[in-house]
Parts: C-alpha cells; structure tokens; sequence
C-alpha cells in the first residue's frame, strides 16, 4: 500500500508448467504480490527438486540477512520439473521469513521466529489438462427496480428475493441507506442505529450542538494501540474559523491536502472521487452545512460488502494549536474532507485504523466497484488501452512508487515522491507534430494529493519544451493548466518507467445515468454479483491442492455471448473481483482476512456434466484462468479475455474448513448471464443401495402380525404410543444393539427377539463411536422422539398409531444404512463433507445453502454429525419438505401459508 507499502518477488528458477507422470498439472511461475504495512523489499530466488504446492511469504525479520539450506537430500519424485538446488534468501534489511515448513523433506526449526504478521500464499495447482469442461444453465440478469431518489441505486442485499433452489443470493438495486449498526450493515452495535435526520431534529428541538456517544472525542478515537504522541484538543470548526462551511466554491481535488496521518491512500481516492460530482454527492450528501439545520451533526455513505452504510459524526475534529492535525482542504474555513475522513475513521474503528492502506480499497468503499493491481515493472502489452477504457468508464485510478525503506516519503530527482499515493485524473491520445515525427502520443495527467509544487519534472511536465508541438485546440480540449497545483502530464513510456503499481477501480453499471453517459460520451461495465459463504465441513473445500474437497466450494457458471467492441481476437473482456466480508472490523477480535483467490474452468459440454461439479471434473480438467495468487487481502481480482462459451467459476480459501463470508463479483464489456451452478431444492428418488428388496407375501404377513403383537404390548388398548414410549422402544433397541455386539452380549429373550424385528434391524452393523455416544448420553434426545411423532402426527394428538408406527421404522432403517454406508472412513461419525451425498441418498437434493445452514444446526465444531444429529437433521427436512409439497399441489415451487398455519407447524415439528 502506498505511503507504507511492501513488495515481495518469488521466481521459481527453470520451473515450466510441465506434466508431471502421474498426469498432475504443475502450475505456472509465480507472480509478484503487493500488501503488508511493512516498508521494505525482498527477493527470494530458487531452485529445488521438490516444492511443496505453497510457499508462504511472512515478514518478520531473520536471525540473519543471508540463509541457504540445501535441498540436495530432499525427497523428490522423478517426475518432478524441479532440479536439486539451494533456496537463497537475499534481502534488504531486515529480511523477510520464508516458511518453508511445507516443502517436503526439509526439517526446519521456527522456534526463533515470530508469528508471521502476513501471509501470502501462492497456489501452484497440480491440475491435469485432458478433456471436457461443465455446463450451467444461465439466468437472466437481475432486474433494475424503479427508484424515486436524487441519488443513484445503491446495492441491498436484504431486498433481494431468493430463487427456489438457488443458495446464495444474486444482489438486487435499491436506493436504500443502511445506517452505521444497522443489522447487515456488518457493524453491529450495543445501541440504538444512528438515523442522521431523527438526532439532527433532536438537537434542533433542543438547541444543542450534537455530542457522538459512539465515537468520542478522547484519544482512543484516533489511536487504539498507544496514546497520542502529544495533546491533541478537539475542536467543532466553529471554534477554529469565523465562518466555517462545508464546502467552499463546490468540492475539488485541491481540497484533499494530507495531514500528519499517513494515509494518503485514502486522500488519493477521495481526489479521484471529486471528479465525480455523482459519485461524490452519494458519499457526500449535499443536505447539510454549517447553515442551515445546523446542530454538529453529519452523515457520510460508504460502500461495505455488496450494501450502503451510512456514518453519522459530530463535527468535533482534533486539532493541534488551533490548526486540523489530518487530513484538510487548502481553504481554511472548508471542512468536508476533514468530517469525511472523521467518517471513515469511525467506520474502521479510529484514526490510527487509517495508517496504511490500499488506494483500491478506499475506492471501493467510495463507489461500490472492483478494483484491479499492476505490477509496472512487468506491464501487459495491451495496458495503455486498459487505461484507456477504464478512463472512458469513468473508474478512479491511482498508482504509486516503491518507498525507501529508511524514509517515509522521499523525492526523487524528477520531482515524484516513493511511497506516495498519486490519482490518474485523465488518459489521452494527443497529436503532436514535430519536425522528426507526426502522430499521437499517449498522454497520463496524474495528481499529487500534497497539492502543492512536489511536481513531475521530466518530458510533458509543466515547463517541457514538448508541449510547444501540440495544438493549440488539442490543449485547450484536454484542460491544459500550468500551476504548482500538484497535477502534471507525463508519457505513458515514462509513467510505466518511474511508477511501480497501478490500481485501478471499475465502478459498477449503476454509478453513472444516463444523462451523464451521454453527455460525456461515456461508457459503463455490465455487472453480475453474487453474495456466498465457506462453511466447515460443507462448501470450504480449500483451493485445488485440495483435490478431495475442491468441489464442495461454491461454484458460479457465467455465459459470455458477445465479443468486445473493436477487439481483433474476437475475445471478451471479464473482470473477477473476490472480496471477503467484514474482516477489517474483527481484527480487534483476532481474525485477520483470510487467504483467498479463485480459478476459471471452460464448460465445453454443460448439460451434460453434474450440477455442481463434482471432484472427477477436477480431476481431468484444468483451469482456464485463475486468480495471480492466493493472498491474505481483503479482495483479489484479476482481468481476463475468454472466448465466448460457458465458464464456471469456484472462489475458495487457501486450506480447506476456513470460514468466511464472500462477494463474488464480475464485470464484462458485454451482457453476461451469472448463476450458481447448484441443486434446487426438492425431492429425488432414494438410493438403490439402502431399499431392501420385497420380502415374500406370507412372511411379511406374519412378520407384520407379530410387530402388531409387540407393538399392541407397549401401546395398550387405544393402540398409540406418545414420544415418551417411543423413546423406551428406540433406547432399548440400541442397548440391545450394543450389547449384543459385545463379548457375551445377551439378546435371547423374547422382547429382545421382538424387538430386532421391530427395530434390531435398523442398528445392526451400525457405527459403534456413534452409537455409545448415544446411548452414553441417554439414548435418544426426547426433542429427536418429540420430532419423530410430529413429523407423522397428521391429526396433531401427540401420538403415532401402528401405521404411522410403521413408515417411522422404515424411514429410521433407512437412515441409519445411510448414516452407516457414508461414515465407514470417518470412524463412526458422519463428515459435514459428506452430508449432501448422505441427503440424496436420502431422496433430498439441497443447494449449498441448506446445506450450510444444516452443517450451522447440527454439525459440532470439528465438523463432524453424530448419528443423534443425522435423524433429527432427516425428520425435519422430511417434515417440512413434505408439508410444503402438501401445499404446493400445482407442484410450481410456491406455496400459501397463513400466519397460523405457519406458527403451527414450525413449533410442532
């Protein structure tokens, strides 16, 4: 990140993406990956023979500066593309630790070192490149509601209706505000949710100046990990001007000037924000100032995870000797910037919260759109026309250059500062005419967010000679100023030479109207999105090396139909974004972001391939595209052009059962039609392998006589047994069960010989871990024999007559060869892994959303289901399965409850 940024090269040394002999697919070299709050380089360089599929990357400083193990005797296999070699760690100082715990064959003691602090992961996949890839039917894309607002649809995830069968949900428009606390907004709070217009009326009805309860005015507000390095006294902006106003001849670029903070990552953002007066007023609301309803109060949108949240503040800014000590305008008396930033800082916690950070995440939260990193030292051929379109979309755009590590911001010879954040303010293609050449040149303006003389003084500065050989009318149209403004030109040649990191953010479709596109004769993104989670044990499957699991992730299919415009190779254009959801507001928690990325699969033949995909898929098919690593940031994304055809996309975490809450968003040049590649729910036939097959006429006659017999024993006369006796018969077939199974076990009795005809049979051969814990934990719970009754109590008396009696015991023998048939590898207990495989075997065919809600409810922390938890978790999806199909009798999907119909039957059930 700029003004504190690290960067950190791996390079596998002679490592192709071979085929190794067992048919794996070695993934290709590795990239460069920006992102600690550290400030210094490393390169790590080597060679080995056999590499572990991770490499992890943390930055605490080495014993030493210079380290090389030998991996000669390492253990290797012959097909692998590696040589034997040394690993060399060379460095500044101090170096960094490269954790080699995972590569195979070595011992290495970490005993001396650090927790890492950050950790990047790089995914070499071992994927096999053979034959077909999945289909996936495609949905329309989501519907736009009509709004009435004088500001742009805003993204609400709770306003979007959810598909039958379709888990995760796609987002929907809408032009509401989530206030700071308000509950999805991600930051939940032990108060009421601040409204800005119902305290602003307070305090005016009162005659007081707004006081936040939630954000004082002490020292914890600006730093959480030490005290203030001197008295800082907060000041309403009253009490620093005559004649305060929130802005002062409209809101520019030049009123972004940095303070003592170091977060000019943020002010680079804000700059790009106020070349957009839409995008501007929607996280600044034009309906307050320092005159009219004034009573200390503000409010201030930001973008978080896929909805709007607003932020109130009061005004109460810290000051040193009278003078802002952040971030303030280059007006005295102008303060939106400074309660903007005030904002922000309230949203993540403090001030110090804002010390160092990624121009692509502020822009983000300020637009709502995805963001995209360049490594300037290795541009792609094509990124000046990438500049090109981004500018022509109106995206916000800053890069940076690679601080010194013993100085914070320093400047160079030609007048640019290391580690600091500029703003890419406009791209062009200008005429030039020369006595040696004619043509077009391309042209970058950036902007310093200093705003003062800390210019670039090199070829297209403010003082260059070159600009003598453009038009007149060619600088007139492209607003050609010279002043110690902080903004200059430069050629794109120079730009990629001298800056190191570009970030680019692409605002989504709804962020520019109608009027304004074709005013300015711009263009906009088409935009698919989807929310999601990674579940122990259910959908966090890990990333590829994970071969197992891989296809329990949540997976998306995407249909690209149209080419881009003026694009020869007859591709499309698709941005990838994956963001992780509230990570930064739970580090005081301990639960640092996750490492995470995705990969791209080509569906050659979808309609015939299984929905979702499954592991056999994986196995035989390699990605098309994928993230450039794993990493530990809050979003990683990356662009690509595809060929038109269908592609299934499959966000993950690096190590598979590591939870989390996703967005997952895609952006084209074109229309493209996004959906979840999963189940819809509903019925399916049972598996063959647990359906006994029919016994003859006369012994089901007599066997069924002597069950009645039994049945009419335990019943008594009205022939119906409550929960109460239903548990007594289910508990004693279990004793039994587990009795007889062990040495000397009893089981010659006549109500035991009874009994294993009544239920004996459904706890033979059964999983004995599971079974003990049952019986240890008294038998069946009375709320599983409570659900049982309920499930088949069609006249709601508490009681099951033998009939009802009889469907029970073949729906609990079923279950249990079920259970049995999908833990024999997991010593007695059901893997949450396996619980969608269990449940179609069962006849339920669910999407990853029930599934996760399911693993929620009844698998333990370790992700395991006990076989006590299994039949509950069976009884409730048969009893409410069946009674929506009961009300569904046009068999459509939708069904018609009255309120008490529904209390009825999900407290009776």
């Amino acid at each position: 990140p700029a003004c504190s940024m690290y960067e950190s090269t791996v390079t596998i040394v002679s490592a192709s993406a071979n085929n190794s002999a067992d048919g794996s697919r070695i993934a290709r070299d590795c990239v460069k990956v920006d992102g600690s709050r550290q400030s210094f380089k490393t390169t790590t360089v080597f060679s080995l023979e056999n590499v572990s599929p991770v490499m992890r990357n943390s930055h605490e400083p080495l014993v030493a500066s210079k380290t090389q193990l030998d991996l000669k005797n390492a253990s290797s296999r012959p097909s692998s593309p590696y040589r034997p070699g040394s690993l060399t760690f060379s460095s500044y100082t101090p170096p960094p630790l490269l954790d080699v715990k995972r590569i195979s064959g070595i011992d290495f003691d970490e005993s001396r070192y650090k927790k890492p602090t950050i950790d990047y992961k790089y995914n070499l996949n071992q994927e096999n490149k053979l034959s077909k890839v999945i289909p996936v039917a495609s949905l329309p894309s989501v519907a736009k509601k009509p709004i009435n607002s004088s500001y742009r649809p805003l993204w609400d995830l709770d306003k979007q209706p959810r598909k039958v069968g379709q888990g995760n949900s796609k987002l929907s428009i809408s032009s509401k505000d989530d206030e700071l606390g308000e509950r999805g907004s991600g930051f939940r709070k032990q108060t009421d949710v601040q409204d800005f217009y119902k305290i602003r009326d307070e305090c005016l009805a009162e005659g007081k100046l707004w006081e936040d309860p939630e954000f004082e005015a002490v020292d914890s507000s600006i730093f959480f990990s030490r005290s203030p390095p001197r008295p800082f006294e907060w000041k309403r902006p009253m009490e620093i001007v005559d004649n305060p106003r929130l802005f002062v001849e409209g809101a520019t670029r030049f009123d972004v000037q940095q303070g003592e903070l170091g977060d000019c990552w943020l002010l680079a953002a804000v700059a790009n924000l106020t070349l957009q007066p839409t995008l501007f007023h929607q996280v600044v609301p034009d309906d307050q100032s320092f005159v009219d309803k004034y009573a200390g109060i503000f409010h201030f949108r930001f973008w978080q995870y896929g909805r709007w949240v607003d932020v109130v503040v009061d005004d109460r800014l810290p000051t040193c000797y009278s003078k802002l000590v952040y971030l303030h305008s280059s007006q005295s008396n102008e303060f939106w910037s400074a309660l903007l930033e005030k904002a922000y800082a309230k949203l993540h916690g403090s001030y110090e919260a804002l010390k160092g950070g990624s121009t692509c995440e502020a822009m983000e939260d300020f637009t709502g759109g995805v963001s995209e990193m360049y490594d300037l030292e290795k541009p792609p051929s094509n990124l000046f026309q990438v500049l090109l379109k981004a500018y022509e979309r109106n995206s916000l755009m800053g890069c940076s250059i690679e601080p010194d590590p013993s100085v914070t911001e320093m400047q160079t010879s030609d007048g640019l500062v290391k580690g600091h954040a500029y703003s890419i303010t406009r791209v062009q293609s200008v005429d030039i005419n020369t006595p040696n050449m004619q043509g077009k040149i391309p042209l970058l303006r950036l902007r310093n967010p200093w705003g003062n003389e800390a210019e670039w003084t090199g070829p297209w500065s403010d003082k260059s000679p070159e600009w003598r050989f453009i038009p007149e009318s060619e600088k007139q149209e492209i607003g050609l100023v010279f002043e110690e403004d902080g903004e200059f030109w430069m050629s794109y040649r120079d730009f990629t030479k001298h800056f190191m990191r570009l970030e680019i953010c692409n605002l989504s479709p709804d962020s520019l109207t109608e009027d304004e596109l074709s005013a300015n004769d711009k263009k906009r993104w088409e935009m698919s999105v989807f929310e999601g989670e990674w579940v122990r044990g259910v959908t966090a499957g890990g990333c590829r090396n994970s071969l197992q699991t891989f296809s329990r992730n949540p997976q998306y299919t995407i249909t690209l139909t149209d080419v881009d415009d003026e694009d020869e190779e007859n591709k499309c254009t698709v941005i990838v974004g994956l963001m992780q959801k509230n990570r930064r507001s739970q580090r005081r928690l301990g639960r640092d972001c996750l490492t995470i990325g995705f990969a791209v699969y080509r569906l050659e033949d979808p309609d015939n391939l299984p929905t979702p995909l499954d592991t056999n898929f994986f196995t035989y098919n390699a990605s098309v595209a994928r993230s450039p690593s794993f990493i530990n940031m809050r979003e990683v994304s990356c662009r690509f052009t595809l060929p038109p055809g269908v592609y299934c996309i499959v966000p993950s975490t690096f190590e598979p059962n590591e939870e989390g809450e996703f967005l997952l968003r895609v952006f084209s040049e074109k229309k493209n039609n996004m959906e979840e590649n999963d189940n819809e729910v509903g019925l399916k036939e049972m598996d063959d392998r647990v359906i006994e097959p029919p016994q003859p006429a006369p012994e089901m006659k007599k066997a069924d006589e002597k069950v009645k017999e039994f049945f009419r024993k335990l019943a008594g006369e009205d022939m119906e047994v409550d929960w109460m006796e239903l548990k007594e018969i289910l508990d004693y077939a279990m004793r039994n069960e587990v009795s007889s199974s062990a040495p000397g076990g009893g089981g010659d009795n006549l109500i035991s010989n009874l009994l294993s005809l009544v239920c004996g049979a459904f706890f033979q051969d059964s999983p004995l871990a599971s079974v003990f814990d049952t019986v240890g934990k008294g038998g069946f719970s009375k709320d599983i024999c409570r659900s049982m009754i309920a499930m088949l109590d069609a006249d709601h008396s508490g009681k099951l007559g033998f009939d009802e009696f009889k469907q029970l015991w073949i729906d609990i023998r079923h279950w249990k060869s079920i259970y049995q048939m999908y833990s024999k590898e997991t010593q007695g207990y059901l893997s949450a892994f396996e619980l969608r495989e269990a449940l179609n075997s069962a006849g339920y065919r669910l999407n990853n959303h029930i599934l996760n809600i399911l693993a929620h409810r009844y698998a333990g922390k370790d992700g395991r289901i006990s076989f006590d938890d299994f039949i509950m978790c069976a009884v409730k999806l048969k009893t409410m399965i069946e009674y929506f199909k009961d009300k569904d009798q046009s068999d459509s999907n939708k069904a018609m409850f009255t309120l008490e119909e529904w209390v009825e039957k999900t407290l009776y059930s």
